[in-house]
């Protein structure tokens, strides 16, 4: 086998190695519907980390004829990331526009990842040319396990130190940097930030903190709240707020769907935008251009998102370990210039 010496690796050698017959090693290179989905993936692991060319045995794509990618939502806080978000449909998006443009077909995982088995079982498919992961959520070191592997993916989030696995991500920290800063150059002292306790948020905070820091304004445990990365989470959160006597003159918020369910809860309270409360989102999604006021917000450019993460699957020696892409403050009406 190759592993030991020049001698390729024979059908016969995967079938030493898996415990099964040549026949069942040659059905599962196949992807025949009789070999169970354990068997294939474990056959298909040993190929892989023995060199064996058996994707070229595969069935082509339906449609295209440049491969195909799978995309998964790892769990987040106990639940998948929900695809129906505006902002995961624009990326999809992009991801689908960049994979046609390379003849590749994609598909959405019905499954989840919420562990280092689920990852390997997501990425041990001879089907595909690799897997998007849709965020990180609470898997780094995971990831960073996974990378040790044959395993081909790439993820969509934030670079994080120590990483050895392959990234697409904003410069979230300039981000959040900017979002703040411009808000206080409006004169507003009292600034509230939304944010989950995904990795992204967290570099959005820092970048806020910064921003607070050089425009000499004192921190505020009070106005740094933690919300789902959802519309319903901001506006209850931020409903409360209101209603506890917290006060605050500005909001920067880590996503748009975010920073809408606040402008309802501050529009409810009687309270005006930007009038009363600068706002500010990130993402820059088409309700962000389509609201009443439009968003002030972050632009994160997906489609190239899209184009860069689909590279890294099809070109990988072309793709140097990270993309990050730059961010851009965009100024509509929650904040005005």
């Amino acid at each position: 086998m190759t592993s030991g010496g020049n001698r390729k690796t024979t059908l016969d050698d995967l079938a030493r190695l898996a415990g099964v017959s040549p026949s069942t090693v040659s059905r599962a290179l196949n992807d025949h519907a009789l070999i169970s989905v354990p068997t294939k993936q474990r056959i298909w692991a040993l190929a892989r980390e023995h060199d064996y060319a058996f994707k070229s045995t595969l069935p082509r794509p339906a449609l295209g004829g440049g491969g195909s990618i799978s995309i998964v939502t790892p769990y987040n806080r106990g639940r998948p990331l929900p695809l129906s978000h505006p902002f995961f449909l624009e990326l999809l998006a992009s991801i689908g526009e960049a994979a046609r443009a390379r003849d590749c077909d994609f598909t959405v995982s019905h499954a989840a990842a919420g562990s280092l088995q689920d990852l390997k079982d997501a990425t041990n498919t001879g089907t595909t040319s690799g897997v998007i992961f849709l965020g990180q959520a609470a898997l780094h070191d995971a990831f960073n396990e996974l990378a040790d592997t044959k395993a081909r993916f790439v993820v969509w989030g934030a670079h994080l130190p120590g990483q050895r696995y392959r990234s697409v991500g904003s410069d979230n920290v300039v981000g959040g940097r900017r979002a703040t800063q411009h808000i206080a150059r409006g004169g507003r002292r009292r600034i509230l930030f939304l944010g989950g306790t995904d990795p992204e948020a967290d570099q959005r905070r820092l970048g806020y903190l910064e921003a607070l820091a050089a425009s000499d304004i004192a921190v505020d445990n009070r106005l740094m709240v933690q919300v789902e990365f959802e519309l319903e989470s901001a506006e209850r959160a931020v409903a409360q707020l209101i209603e506890s006597g917290v006060k605050f003159d500005g909001l920067f918020a880590t996503s748009d769907l975010m920073a809408l369910g606040a402008i309802k809860a501050i529009r409810r309270a009687g309270l005006s935008v930007p009038e009363d409360v600068s706002v500010v989102g990130y993402d820059d999604m088409l309700l962000a251009r389509l609201s009443t006021p439009t968003l002030t917000t972050i632009r994160q450019d997906t489609y190239e998102a899209g184009r860069l993460m689909v590279a890294s699957l099809l070109d990988p020696k072309l793709f140097k370990g990270r993309g990050v892409l730059p961010t851009e403050l965009i100024v509509r009406e929650s904040c005005g210039s």
